[in-house]
């Protein structure tokens, strides 16, 4: 059975930093899509970054150039660096593993998620 385990949210104030890591149990983050999303409250889900399979990493526009997605093989272990943290960074942080291309929707969708670990951002 495949387990995703995020940690390292926690509350911080503006400016500050985070790196966030997802642990995986009977799962392997080599050489397979891997992404983070996040869930301000009261709003969607959205994708903040991802990793392809050929290692490309992309980011979605309102966090480039704060964030940097990261994975470890030989720990098994995916980081997300958050710098120069904004309230509205404020949210629930999941990791994600194992992405198929859905051509009626025009996305990838991931298999597996993380329980989430929450970031909370004061001003």
């Amino acid at each position: 059975q495949v387990k995703l385990v995020e940690s390292g949210g926690r509350s911080v104030e503006a400016g500050g930093s985070l790196r966030l890591s997802c642990t995986a149990n009977g799962y392997s983050f080599s050489g397979v899509r891997v992404g983070w999303f996040r869930q301000p409250p009261g709003k969607e889900n959205e994708r903040v970054a991802a990793i392809d399979s050929d290692g490309e990493k992309t980011y979605t526009a309102s966090v480039k150039g704060r964030v940097t997605i990261s994975k470890d093989i030989t720990e098994n272990i995916l980081y997300l660096q958050i710098n120069n943290l904004k309230p509205e960074d404020t949210a629930m942080y999941y990791c994600t593993a194992d992405a198929e291309w859905d051509p009626s929707i025009g996305l990838y969708v991931f298999k597996y998620w993380g329980q989430g670990t929450l970031v909370i951002v004061s001003s």
